[in-house]
């Protein structure tokens, strides 16, 4: 086929519905497992979360805005918890989840964690500091981070947080020397990097060589940093051995590689060492339900396969393990609070584009964009999209959400179903957007950050406020 003078972009067949993007039967119908469990559709088609009209959501705090389900996130966060209290019962007696902050975090949403019987983890002396505002048991926190302070270490140890993953050689030294000046003992996980690539996209893969995090398997670098920290016990208390492989992963094949490769390690440690870890981590990167493509196994399912999997690793190392099997934990994020929260935004303009012969692009211009999501410029990430504001009988068409800032990559959805009599001032919702999105959100272009609502039985209150110009100009010292 000859390619045409103008470019790929204008090549006959470009511009029509995806291949993935199977034709609706009804345009305005909810996919179930993509939206939190709250949301429905009322009576006039508008939607409801927590029992709250978007409407009045959008009325008494603007848009863009964070909507975020707080049974949902309870619900999730109970449902890890048994499941994996379940799971490993047998195997070593249950097992400590740690709600990943990184995802989202705010004072409340660590409420919640505490009031739900998880663990926190957090990878700044910022995201510490939230939960030491909060006054979160430090002994029930881990502190993650490639490049930790002396100051952060220091914020760390003095709060008495229950373990330090940490993650290089200097690291051991700034820990060594606070732990001295503190006069204490350090709580320490050594992160591994375990050789394996997740399939998932490069940027979130974070099991193999050659990237940032964690202590190599390779030349039994790993092996001589747990043999260093096992030479200062007055120093250093060595809870045991981490890996985290990446995110938005919808198996558990890697994990099995991964728990393999950790339970050597942790029985090599044992055998020439003779130190038996109390604990071992097998991380987070549990995906989620973005589009109706994405198919997450169930949490009972995934607790069930990784007690099987870490069960299997140590039978395998004789009958002696039996009674040897470290205490696991693991470090949901996305998973608890990615589904439980959608973006709201009102429509500003809705602009057919003619970009090949007899095809039209429909662009759906909304007041947010890249600054309140910017995982689709970042990962090619995907999200859904729907009509939120009322009913629509119109048949569908294939529209591209984009956002309002001076960027061409300044999109929200790539291509989605949406009615064909949308029009400026509708508003549209976009779901599973609480992991990643206000936590990476800027204000680009001077824009102000969206606010965060949780809704709940009937009532909203706001968690994050909207911030405003005055806060942007209030660091500008000119």
């Amino acid at each position: 086929m000859r390619a045409h003078e103008a470019g790929v972009l204008h090549a006959d067949g470009y511009g029509g519905p995806p291949i993935y993007l199977p034709f609706p039967a009804d345009v305005m119908a909810l996919t179930p497992h993509i939206w939190s469990q709250t949301t429905r559709r009322g009576p006039d088609g508008a939607l409801e979360v927590g029992g709250v009209d978007v409407r009045a959501l959008a009325a008494d705090h603007g848009t863009a805005a964070y909507i975020l389900d707080e049974d949902d996130f309870r619900s999730r966060a109970r449902g890890f918890r048994d499941a994996y209290a379940a799971a490993f019962a047998a195997v070593c007696g249950g097992a400590d989840v740690y709600y990943a902050g990184k995802a989202f975090l705010c004072a409340e949403v660590a409420r919640w964690v505490l009031q739900e019987g998880l663990c926190l983890d957090v990878c700044t002396g910022g995201e510490l500091a939230v939960a030491q505002r909060l006054g979160f048991p430090g002994a029930r926190i881990g502190f993650h981070g490639n490049n930790k302070t002396s100051a952060e270490l220091r914020q760390a140890l003095t709060y008495g947080v229950g373990r330090i993953i940490v993650d290089s050689d200097i690291e051991i030294d700034r820990i060594l020397a606070i732990a001295e000046e503190l006069d204490i003992q350090a709580p320490v996980m050594l992160r591994v990097t375990v050789g394996v690539e997740a399939h998932t996209h490069e940027f979130i893969a974070t099991g193999h060589e050659d990237q940032k995090f964690g202590f190599g398997l390779a030349g039994g670098v790993a092996f001589d940093a747990a043999r260093r920290i096992l030479n200062h016990p007055a120093r250093l208390r060595f809870l045991g051995l981490h890996s985290h492989i990446g995110s938005q992963i919808f198996d558990t094949s890697g994990f099995e590689t991964s728990a393999h490769r950790l339970v050597q390690l942790h029985a090599r440690i044992f055998d020439e060492l003779g130190y038996a870890a109390p604990e071992i981590d097998l991380g987070g990167g549990y995906g989620i339900a973005y589009t109706s493509q994405h198919t997450p196994l169930p949490t009972t399912v995934l607790a069930d396969e990784m007690a099987a999997l870490i069960a299997r690793e140590f039978t395998a190392l004789g009958p002696h393990w039996s009674a040897r099997v470290p205490k696991v934990s693991i470090e949901p994020g996305r998973a608890i609070v990615g589904p439980a929260m959608f973006t709201l935004y009102e429509v500003g303009t809705v602009k057919p584009v003619e970009i090949a012969d007899r095809q039209v692009r429909t662009y759906v211009s909304v007041d947010g964009g890249m600054s309140d999501n910017a995982r689709p410029a970042l990962y090619d990430a995907d999200f859904s999209v729907t009509l939120a504001s009322r009913h629509s009988t119109a048949g569908p068409i294939v529209v591209r959400v984009v956002g309002r800032h001076c960027e061409a990559g300044d999109i929200v959805v790539q291509d989605e179903w949406l009615p064909a009599d949308l029009e400026a001032g509708d508003l549209v919702a976009v779901p599973a957007t609480g992991a990643y999105c206000r936590s990476l959100s800027s204000q680009y272009n001077h824009t102000p950050r969206p606010p965060v609502i949780a809704v709940r039985d009937g009532s909203a209150r706001v968690l994050i406020r909207r911030e405003t110009i005055d806060d942007l100009l209030a660091l500008d010292m000119g």
